[in-house]
C-alpha cells in the first residue's frame, strides 16, 4: 500500500449486523436446538446502550464486542463442548467478517430439548 495513502472516511458496523452474525453462527453449531427468547432484559439493555434480538445480546464498547448468547441445546450433546464451540465460532465469525475485536462471549444454557417420546 502507498505510504501517502489517506483514508477518505470511516466504516461503521451496525449492531444489527453483529446480532445477525452471532445469531446465525450460534444456530449453526452442532447441538444447538434454538435460541431462547430474552425476557425482561429490555430496560437493562436500554440503560447499558446494548441491543438484543432472539437470544443474542450485544454491547460494543471501545470497538470491542461483548455478547451474551441464550441457547436451548439438544439433549444428546455435551453441554460444555457445545458452549465452547459456540464461543469459539461466534468470536471467529465476528472477527473475520467485520474485523472487530471480541472481548467476551457468555453462553447461557436456558434449557435442553428432549424428543416428544421422552416427555410422555
Amino acid at each position: 500500500m502507498d505510504e501517502n495513502y489517506q483514508s477518505a472516511g470511516s466504516t461503521t458496523i451496525a449492531t444489527d449486523v453483529l446480532l445477525t452474525i452471532a445469531q446465525l453462527t450460534a444456530l449453526s453449531v452442532p447441538g444447538v436446538s434454538r435460541l431462547s427468547p430474552l425476557r425482561g432484559k429490555g430496560m437493562e439493555l436500554f440503560l447499558k446502550h446494548g441491543q438484543a434480538r432472539d437470544g443474542i445480546k450485544i454491547e460494543v464498547a471501545d470497538d470491542i464486542v461483548y455478547a451474551d448468547i441464550y441457547v436451548i441445546l439438544k439433549n444428546d450433546i455435551n453441554v460444555r463442548d457445545a458452549s465452547h464451540n459456540i464461543q469459539r465460532d461466534v468470536a471467529r465469525a465476528i472477527s473475520e467478517m467485520v474485523g472487530m475485536q471480541v472481548g467476551r462471549i457468555n453462553i447461557h444454557i436456558e434449557d435442553i430439548d428432549y424428543p416428544m417420546e421422552a416427555k410422555a
